[in-house]
């Protein structure tokens, strides 16, 4: 039950800094020929999870609790994408090119089209 509530809060947390620099990027950038809110989050998000992954794998300084807390629950409610990031990586590292091809090609690709589907079905409904 400790676990679930680390990741509850972690992932409130990322949610309220996630709506909080994206509306700000999107405010001083005021560009709309890309969405540069998400676009930074998305990689500043990949780049705090490879940072605190590094340090957890390679100088065992983070606690499995400490890491549930940061990596799955703020960076979670930050973004799903550094997870994304970071599992693809976490493949290439292995050498499982095959795979890790497969899921960032996959991932884009079926997402776009599951929310082609989504949309389609909401406006059919």
């Amino acid at each position: 039950m400790v676990n679930v509530l680390l990741v509850g809060a972690g992932g409130f947390l990322g949610s309220i800094a996630r709506y909080l620099l994206g509306g700000w990027v999107h405010r001083v950038l005021d560009n709309p020929w890309l969405p540069w809110g998400t676009f930074a989050i998305n990689v500043l998000g990949c780049l705090f999870i490879g940072f605190l992954a590094g340090l957890a794998e390679t100088r065992q300084a983070i606690s499995p609790e400490a890491r549930l807390f940061l990596m799955v629950g703020i960076l979670g409610g930050f973004t799903t994408f550094s997870t994304f990031g970071y599992e693809t990586f976490a493949l290439l590292q292995d050498g499982q090119w095959a795979p890790a091809i497969a899921n960032a090609i996959g991932q884009v690709v079926l997402g776009l089209v599951a929310v082609w589907m989504g949309y389609s079905i909401a406006r059919w409904v």
